[in-house]
């Protein structure tokens, strides 16, 4: 009599059941599937350079409704999710140990090196014990293997070329479809499904949501797609995306895909093919084109990281440069905390650490001061998004940090952002300053986004004392001068739909990737 087949999917940022290869896979070649998810210890640890918190409540409890949801969806398909708390080589042994017998174990590929030591691990586990691995790579648009580049290490260093190489060459692949019906656990063992931990088991605090925020999202695969729908379908709101995409407030002014895309509960791919169902259906143009350029830029990152390895996180960047950067605490405080006394800089920090997600305007402009205008080691910055984003994803992050910093995938050399130019641009009557900072409440119009100019009456009228209600600025940038009591020349578009400067595709004039930094993959 035959041994049956038992094969353990190893879920990790692919927290769906819609165009999931791995689940997919065991669905075809085994007789009980086994789905495994590890809350791995490595995770909520301190950050390899300044020992900020590796995941923060935000993001934690994002992946515990997506995990919540994950195993509700097998449950209602006859199986379930079976939970663990430890490092997944370990736990993988342990559940094959536990089982006695299994054919197989598949995961789909990560390209972050932590996720890659996680998989030698695995592998090394599974030669010890003769489990068979079976790989899958399912976290980008177009698949590893169709890239037209013969290898990785020939991965272009500019966007353009290889979205220009991309674009001609390469097919995106059908979406797969998600099973009516799961293969069940194997019968007759002891293995049970196991408790999702809760925030206070992780050792973090509660993630308290704020009636401000622009992401009042939660997490899972059912989210994600209901989001699609009402972004694309219900509301028609993509049909404007290209415009409003730099908006600052409210949920409407970008597609918010990125937490979803970084835990795997939507598929790249599917939004492909939605969009492209939505040109035959509605209308293509460039709004509809530019999702799919936004999601082309994640992808690069995703090679880039790939490439590059731990290159990704040293302080010379991928152009192995030598800047002599402040690791000043005071400097770096004020700045995460939201008291540098530049209005709209201290505006997107505060959303961050209240809300757990920013614009991708604001990640771009809080970037830039960090760096350019503190002269900061890029990687505090990199590590507190680290921390904070509900949408953190290891290669956009990162990738988009060393961008800012000039050390990235970037032929411009020291591109910097004018603060003032840019709130006055992007927040051109200080609505979004006025929401997040509300001791600058009593300020009038774009006078919020420079106090320090106002005149003692002015601040007396608006009850602003600068130095005590509000801090003076931690830095002064001889190009801001230009812009103060200057009338803004058109608006980028705030959650009232208003209009504002556009760049198109073949300008590159702002490469972050609006599903992270523009994480980011906001998107």
């Amino acid at each position: 009599m035959s041994t049956s087949r038992i094969i353990i999917c190893l879920l990790r940022n692919d927290l769906r059941l819609h165009d999931n290869e791995v689940l997919h896979w065991a669905q075809s070649f085994a007789d009980h599937v086994v789905p495994l998810y590890c809350f791995d210890p490595r995770h909520y640890l301190g950050t390899a350079n300044y020992n900020l918190p590796c995941t923060g409540p935000f993001r934690l409890q994002f992946l515990l409704d997506s995990i919540q949801e994950l195993r509700a969806s097998l449950v209602s398909r006859g199986s379930t999710l079976v939970v663990r708390q430890g490092r997944p080589e370990d736990v993988v042994g342990d559940v094959i140990k536990q089982l006695g017998s299994v054919s197989a174990v598949v995961f789909h590929e990560e390209v972050a090196p932590d996720d890659q030591t996680v998989e030698n691990g695995v592998r090394d586990v599974c030669s010890q014990m003769k489990v068979k691995v079976h790989t899958c790579w399912g976290s980008t648009l177009y698949h590893r293997d169709d890239l037209p580049f013969n290898h990785l290490s020939r991965l272009p260093d500019v966007y353009t070329q290889f979205r220009m190489a991309v674009e001609d060459k390469c097919q995106v692949r059908p979406v797969l479809p998600p099973p009516d019906q799961m293969k069940p656990l194997p019968p007759g063992t002891s293995l049970k499904e196991g408790p999702i931990p809760s925030l206070q088991e992780l050792d973090q605090t509660e993630a308290v949501r704020d009636p401000r925020s622009a992401f009042p999202f939660s997490g899972g695969e059912s989210q994600a797609l209901a989001r699609l729908q009402h972004y694309f379908w219900d509301t028609n709101a993509v049909a404007t995306y290209k415009e409003t995409r730099n908006g600052l407030i409210g949920s409407e002014y970008s597609t918010k895909f990125s937490a979803w895309l970084a835990l795997g509960c939507i598929s790249p791919r599917f939004i492909y093919q939605q969009v492209k169902k939505y040109e035959r259906e509605r209308a293509a143009t460039q709004n509809t084109y530019w999702v799919l350029f936004e999601l082309l830029w994640r992808d690069y990152f995703k090679f880039v990281a790939a490439k590059y390895g731990d290159k990704l996180f040293n302080i010379k960047g991928l152009q192995d440069k030598s800047i002599q950067w402040k690791t000043d605490e005071t400097l770096f405080n004020a700045w995460k905390e939201g008291r540098t006394g530049v209005p709209f800089v201290d505006a997107n920090m505060r959303e961050l650490a209240l809300t757990g997600f920013m614009s991708n305007r604001g990640r771009q402009n809080v970037a830039s001061f960090l760096t350019k205008d503190l002269g900061l080691d890029w990687r505090m910055g990199a590590e507190w998004f680290q921390y904070l984003l509900v949408d953190h994803d290891v290669s956009s992050n990162y990738g988009n940090w060393l961008y800012s910093a000039g050390l990235g995938n970037d032929p411009r050399e020291n591109r910097k952002f004018n603060m003032i130019k840019q709130g006055l641009d992007y927040d051109n009557n200080g609505d979004y300053v006025r929401l997040w900072v509300p001791e600058l409440q009593g300020v009038r119009g774009t006078d919020v986004h420079t106090p320090w100019a106002l005149s003692s009456a002015s601040l007396s009228h608006a009850r602003v004392t600068l130095g005590e209600t509000y801090p003076s600025p931690i830095v002064m940038a001889p190009e801001w001068s230009r812009h103060v009591n200057r009338k803004p020349i058109g608006a980028a578009p705030s959650a009232r739909g208003r209009k504002g400067p556009s760049h198109t595709p073949k300008q590159h004039k702002d490469r972050g990737v609006d599903f992270y930094f523009s994480k980011s993959k906001n998107f």
